[in-house]
């Protein structure tokens, strides 16, 4: 489809930063401000985003509508599109399990077509590139392909599976938000018994640990608040494939004490430590 007008739903920092990649394809970004913060609403005109009244009349112009939400929100936010009965084609990009995109895409029937994304990477701003899997229908995949061309959103198709790119977002989440977890429990511990300097030591001498980048805590603590969910995630996708999914609940729990970090980029080491020992 040439030049499509594309909608985007509750953009967050990431999905703001992909709309607004989807302009330099597209006849219009749209979204919808009702009910939606001012922060939500400065990141929007930040982002070069054309506001509509209301979700009815936003989906009555959209050809391609982009769904970027928190993982616990997903069906929800399906539910109502479905009640409004959009007809274009709906990228379900969340970071969810497989078998809830499939049960997403059963209560869109008059989708022209759902495509399964997800995206890897940090927002796609400042000369920051971020890739967008998908898997689904060729044709369907192909048209988001078309829809990032020459811009930071990488794409990669996957396959013809609802589901596959979900999986491999969580398979990757699965190490990289958990390890991340890992360096802060590890640090938190040693502080307690004031070896944490000697513990950096040690971990500056092994290349690839995020221990060595103890940075990462507070950027982790900041984003608790949407990796917990997406850790929920990660664990029903371990459950479903007959794999132990103790561990990721737990991963879940912990992120739960840095809930009231949420977005605080301001947040030091110390304080993310202090707030995961006695939150």
């Amino acid at each position: 489809m040439d030049h499509p007008t594309v909608a985007v739903l509750h953009p967050g920092s990431m999905g703001a930063a992909v709309a607004s990649c989807a302009a330099t394809n597209a006849a219009h970004v749209l979204w919808c401000p009702a009910g939606r913060s001012p922060a939500t609403a400065a990141r929007a005109q930040l982002h070069g985003l054309e506001p509509v009244a209301d979700l009815k009349q936003m989906l009555a112009r959209a050809d391609v509508l982009l769904s970027l939400c928190p993982p616990v929100a997903a069906e929800d936010v399906a539910g109502d599109i479905a009640e409004l009965r959009f007809t274009g084609l709906y990228v379900e990009a969340n970071a969810i399990a497989p078998e809830r995109v499939q049960r997403i895409a059963a209560r869109l029937p008059r989708a022209r077509a759902v495509v399964d994304a997800a995206v890897v990477g940090s927002p796609p701003t400042g000369g920051k590139v971020a890739t967008l899997y998908l898997s689904g229908p060729a044709s369907a995949a192909d048209e988001i392909e078309e829809l990032f061309a020459g811009t930071a959103v990488r794409t990669r198709v996957l396959g013809a599976e609802l589901g596959q790119a979900s999986a491999l977002k969580l398979a990757y989440s699965t190490f990289q938000k958990v390890s991340r977890l890992l360096a802060a429990l590890s640090l938190g511990v040693a502080r307690e018994h004031d070896v944490d300097q000697e513990l950096l030591a040690i971990a500056s001498r092994r290349a690839g640990t995020y221990l060595a980048e103890p940075e990462y805590v507070a950027k982790t603590a900041s984003r608790a608040w949407r990796w917990g969910p997406e850790m929920e995630e990660a664990a029903a996708t371990l459950a479903a494939a007959g794999l132990p999914d103790d561990v990721l609940r737990a991963a879940a729990r912990t992120l739960e004490r840095w809930h009231d970090c949420k977005d605080d980029g301001e947040l030091t080491l110390d304080t993310a430590l202090d707030r995961l020992a006695r939150p």
